[in-house]
C-alpha cells in the first residue's frame, strides 16, 4: 500500500509530455488538411516552423506544467490556464517567427491552428483531471500528509482534504496538545511533542502546521524544523481563516511576506468587459428569437388562468439598488406573490405554470434585464426585496452577494440551492456559494454553469417548482 503514492510522481512529466504530442498532432492535422488543397508555397508548414512551434511550446511547458500537480481540480480553472498556455505559445511563436523569419506565415492557417490547438489541449486537460481524481480514489497517487493542530482551522482542513479522495491527501497523523482534539480525526497520533519521532518512522509527504503561531509561535518554529530536517514540505495554515472567508494572495515587502486581500475578479475591467459582452451578445440573440417561444406560453398562460403574460416584481440587485425583474406568470392573481415563496405543490401555482417553472421557461423574459444591464447570465439569484430586508439581518455579509449582478442562473442554484428555502441554513448555504462565486468568477466558470442550467432542467430538479 504504501508504493502506492509514490507512482505519481511521473504524472507530470507523462501529461507534459502528451501536451508536447497535441502540439505535434495538432500541427499533423492541420497540414493533412491544408496540403490537400495548397501548393508548397502557400502553406505556413516546414520544418524550421514545426521546430519552432515545439520550441515554444516547451517554454510553456517550463511555465505550465504545474497544473499537473495541482490536487484541486476546478475545470473551468483548467480550461482558462490552457487558455492562457495557449496566448503565450502563440505570443512565442509570433515573437520568434517575425525575428526568425523561417517561412512566411498564414493568419488563416495560424488561427486554425491555434483554435485546434486549445479545443484539444484544454479537453485532454480536463480529461487527464478526471483521469486523475479517479486514480486517486482508487488508492494510488496520495500524498501522505499530517495535521498540526485542531482547532478551528485544523478541523476545516481535515474535513476538506476527507471530502474529496480526489485530492489525494491520505492522512497519516494527527497531532494536538489537546486531548479533546482525538475525537477530530481518527488519525490521532498524540501531542505535538510526538511529531518528531512520528515523522522519522513514517512516510510522510507533507506537513501541514495549523497551530497559531501568534499564540504558539515556538511550537511553529520547531515543526518547520522538523519538516526540513526529515525532507517533508511544510505548509503553514494561516488561523484568519476562522473568521475570513476572502481570498489572500501572498506579497513581499522585501524579505517579508504579507499577505494581501484578493481583489473579487469582476472588479477588473477586462474581465467586466468580457462578461458585458458576452451577456450583450446572448440576451440580444435570445431576444431576437424570443417569438419562437412568447407566442405559445403566452396561449398557454392565457388559457390557464386571467391576468396578464409577464409577472414583474422587485428584486434586489447590484449593490442593494431594487429593479423590475420580469419572469412568465405562473400563479393565478394573489396579494401574497411580493412576500411569499413559492412552495411545494403551491395551490397558487396553476398546471401550466408548474411546468414553466419546471423547466426553466418562466426565467426567459430575464433576458430582457441581462440586455438592460440590470442582471447578468450567470450571478447570484435575486431575492426579492422583503427578503433582502429580513436575511440581511439574520445572514452574516448576506449583503456580498450584491457586489456583483445577479443572474438568470446561479453557482449555488446549479450546486442544488434552488426553490424554497424552509431553513436558514440553506439561504446561509446559497449566500456561501454565492460569494464563492464571486470571489472566484472566471468566464469559464459561467460557461460551466451555464451548461449545467441547461441539463438539470433537460433531466428536471427536484427543488424546480
Amino acid at each position: 500500500m504504501k508504493s502506492k503514492g509514490r507512482y505519481g510522481q511521473f504524472v507530470r512529466w507523462i501529461f507534459s509530455c502528451i501536451d508536447l504530442l497535441i502540439v505535434n498532432l495538432t500541427y499533423l492535422a492541420i497540414m493533412l488538411w491544408d496540403g490537400a488543397s495548397q501548393s508548397p508555397h502557400d502553406t505556413m508548414f516546414s520544418r524550421p516552423v514545426w521546430l519552432v512551434l515545439n520550441v515554444a511550446m516547451l517554454v510553456c511547458i517550463y511555465f505550465y506544467n504545474d497544473v499537473h500537480e495541482r490536487r484541486v481540480f476546478y475545470a473551468e480553472k483548467v480550461v482558462g490556464q490552457a487558455l492562457k498556455l495557449v496566448l503565450t505559445h502563440a505570443g512565442i511563436f509570433v515573437t520568434l517567427t517575425t525575428f526568425l523569419g523561417p517561412t512566411d506565415v498564414y493568419w488563416q492557417h495560424l488561427l486554425l491552428f491555434y483554435v485546434l490547438f486549445f479545443l484539444v489541449l484544454a479537453t485532454w486537460w480536463v480529461l487527464s483531471r478526471q483521469f486523475v481524481k479517479l486514480y486517486r480514489n482508487r488508492g494510488f497517487n496520495f500524498k501522505r500528509v499530517i495535521v498540526i493542530g485542531g482547532g478551528t482551522v485544523g478541523v476545516r482542513l481535515i474535513n476538506e482534504m476527507l471530502a474529496d479522495l480526489g485530492y489525494g491527501y491520505h492522512i497519516v497523523g494527527f497531532f494536538d496538545n489537546n486531548p479533546k482534539a482525538r475525537s477530530a480525526s481518527a488519525a490521532y497520533q498524540g501531542t505535538l511533542d510526538d511529531v518528531e519521532q512520528f515523522v522519522k518512522t513514517h512516510q510522510v509527504d507533507e506537513m501541514f502546521c495549523a497551530v497559531p503561531d501568534i499564540e504558539d509561535n515556538q511550537n511553529v518554529s520547531r515543526m518547520i524544523r522538523i519538516a526540513d530536517n526529515n525532507a517533508v514540505d511544510f505548509y503553514y495554515v494561516p488561523q484568519f481563516g476562522r473568521t475570513v472567508t476572502r481570498q489572500f494572495e501572498l506579497q513581499s515587502v522585501g524579505d517579508v511576506p504579507i499577505l494581501a486581500v484578493h481583489p473579487y475578479p469582476l472588479k477588473n475591467p477586462i474581465n467586466r468587459v468580457i462578461k458585458r459582452s458576452f451577456d450583450l451578445l446572448m440576451s440580444t440573440v435570445v431576444l431576437i428569437l424570443s417569438p419562437l417561444v412568447i407566442i405559445p406560453v403566452a396561449i398557454g398562460i392565457k388559457l390557464s388562468s386571467p391576468g396578464p403574460i409577464f409577472f414583474v416584481q422587485k428584486r434586489t440587485g447590484y449593490r442593494g439598488q431594487a429593479f423590475d425583474c420580469y419572469k412568465f406568470r405562473t400563479m393565478r392573481i394573489n396579494d401574497d406573490s411580493d412576500t411569499v415563496q413559492a412552495t411545494k405543490d403551491d395551490p397558487r401555482v396553476t398546471r401550466f405554470g408548474n411546468f414553466l417553472r419546471r423547466t426553466s421557461i418562466d426565467e426567459l423574459p430575464q433576458f430582457y434585464n441581462v440586455w438592460r444591464g440590470e442582471m447578468s447570465i450567470v450571478g447570484p439569484r435575486p431575492h426579492m426585496v422583503a427578503q433582502t430586508e429580513m436575511y440581511s439581518e439574520l445572514i452574516d455579509k448576506y449583503m456580498l452577494r450584491h457586489t456583483i449582478k445577479p443572474g438568470i442562473t446561479g453557482w449555488a442554484q446549479v450546486r442544488g440551492f434552488r426553490g424554497q428555502t424552509e431553513e436558514l441554513w440553506q439561504m446561509e448555504k446559497r449566500v456561501e456559494l454565492d460569494v464563492w462565486y464571486a470571489e472566484n468568477w472566471t468566464f469559464f466558470m459561467d460557461l460551466k454553469i451555464i451548461f449545467r442550467t441547461v441539463w438539470n432542467a433537460i433531466k428536471g430538479e427536484a427543488n424546480a417548482y
